[in-house]
């Protein structure tokens, strides 16, 4: 009975792990086709939200991409090394994306340029709001129940997403219908806020999982199944 249940226990974690690099690879997909998009149609429209979005959907594109690097390794501690280095790569992207973000937004604020109307930003900022919670969520709850904390860690990235899809559309929406120019920089703002916070949280690790009963075990030192430091509980 022992090894029926390991051998059913192994099937699923053989399957998340499938399942894993199936959402890794639509998003790495959706997320290199919106940042072409985002960039190109800032860049027309000379948005510094656009931009600022394009460039996070580059770094969304490289968090998933290091996942899939990084199940590629069946070593358990090759993983976690490639992990380490991975959340360190991601959040100096992130503080970079940060500062361009925030030089750029003050720079348009207190100068005489002001953002055009952007249909396609508006339309692509729609559909990512509508798309990104799903692939998130999948993503995040395989994550979980295989105990993987770079796989949470990457759903957040893709959560981070929607967020930012709300923040661009609104300030996209009311430049468009108000004729705020001003809410373009302030919707970039809100973004290197976030993208300053991530950076910060992927440079201290944070974002572990909580390994499900079935898949792994967890260690007597940590009830929850985290590693240590972890803020997963």
């Amino acid at each position: 009975m022992t090894a029926t249940a390991t051998g059913r226990g192994s099937a699923r974690r053989d399957m998340l792990t499938r399942r894993i690099r199936l959402l890794v690879a639509a998003t790495i997909t959706y997320n290199v086709i919106e940042a072409v998009v985002a960039i190109t149609a800032g860049t027309l429209a000379s948005s510094t939200a656009l931009i600022g979005f394009g460039l996070d959907s580059v770094i969304e594109v490289s968090s998933a991409a290091a996942v899939a690097w990084q199940f590629s390794a069946r070593d358990h501690a090759a993983r976690a090394a490639r992990e380490q280095r991975t959340l360190r790569i991601i959040a100096v992207s992130f503080f970079a994306l940060a500062l361009y973000v925030a030089i750029d937004s003050v720079r348009t604020l207190t100068g005489t340029s002001e953002a055009e109307h952007s249909i396609p930003g508006i339309i692509l900022a729609a559909l990512s709001l509508a798309i990104m919670p799903f692939l998130s969520a999948a993503q995040r709850k395989a994550g979980r129940e295989l105990g993987s904390a770079s796989a949470v860690a990457d759903s957040k990235q893709t959560l981070l997403c929607t967020y930012l899809s709300a923040v661009l559309l609104a300030g996209l929406l009311a430049n468009l219908l108000l004729g705020w120019t001003w809410a373009d920089p302030i919707a970039a703002l809100v973004i290197a806020g976030i993208a300053a916070k991530e950076g910060r949280d992927a440079w201290q690790g944070k974002g572990c999982c909580a390994p499900n009963t079935h898949t792994a075990t967890a260690s007597p030192e940590d009830t929850c199944g985290c590693e240590k430091g972890c803020s997963c509980c």
